[in-house]
């Protein structure tokens, strides 16, 4: 006696088609000039002149290790200081984050990761959520590294967060070195962004939200 095979032939599985995610945002004030242009879907390419040699440092290891083009080029007044440059770069980049993710539609939405560099250690989780937080747990020993006020890691994160409407969160699990402690937490902030960016193909184009929508 032959037993029929009652198993339903599986749906192939449709990875859905999105536009491009490329944006570029300008933003020009009495202090700074900014203009950001990245693609979320990139190889990892920079190309970074603010003026301030650490932060176009910082920006490389976002888009080395979130795999995000970027092109950013700023003008300020660095001659006071590097405040008002560090966080409008950090405000335009969330504005072109937010602008080239649009509704957000198909993505993973969060994003985790640790990143050790020698004896730092920098845990990073975030949700592009609509609802911008940062929640920021570094002990950077230093005032400076170099010439750039460590001060400025915050603000940069602040403004990113909340132009780009996201809810992030900075742990350093370990860490003496101000250089090292810093960048472990750009290379995790960047392997959590390229995770949560990361297309769903289960999502068939729909919200990430069990509400069906995000806050904005």
């Amino acid at each position: 006696m032959q037993t029929q095979n009652t198993h339903l032939p599986s749906s192939p599985l449709i990875i859905p088609s999105f536009a491009p995610r490329i944006a570029s945002v300008s933003r020009t004030t009495q202090e700074t000039d900014v203009q950001v242009t990245l693609n979320l879907d990139g190889q990892g390419n920079c190309d970074a002149a603010t003026g301030i040699p650490f932060l176009d440092h910082m920006l490389h290891q976002i888009a080395s290790h979130g795999l995000i083009d970027l092109e950013i080029k700023s003008t300020g007044d660095i001659h006071i200081d590097d405040h008002h440059t560090n966080e409008d770069v950090g405000i335009t980049l969330g504005q072109a984050l937010a602008k080239a993710l649009g509704e957000r539609k198909g993505i993973v939405r969060f994003g985790h990761f640790i990143a050790p560099l020698d004896e730092a250690l920098v845990q990073v989780s975030l949700d592009f959520s609509g609802r911008p937080h940062l929640s920021y747990g570094l002990q950077i020993p230093t005032q400076r590294v170099g010439n750039y006020d460590t001060q400025l890691v915050r603000e940069f994160f602040v403004a990113v967060v909340n132009h780009s409407q996201m809810t992030l969160h900075i742990r350093q699990l370990d860490g003496v070195n101000s250089h090292h402690i810093i960048e472990a937490t750009f290379k995790a902030f960047a392997r959590s962004m390229r995770m949560a960016l990361e297309i769903d193909p289960r999502r068939t184009n729909s919200i990430p939200s069990s509400k069906g929508v995000l806050m904005a």
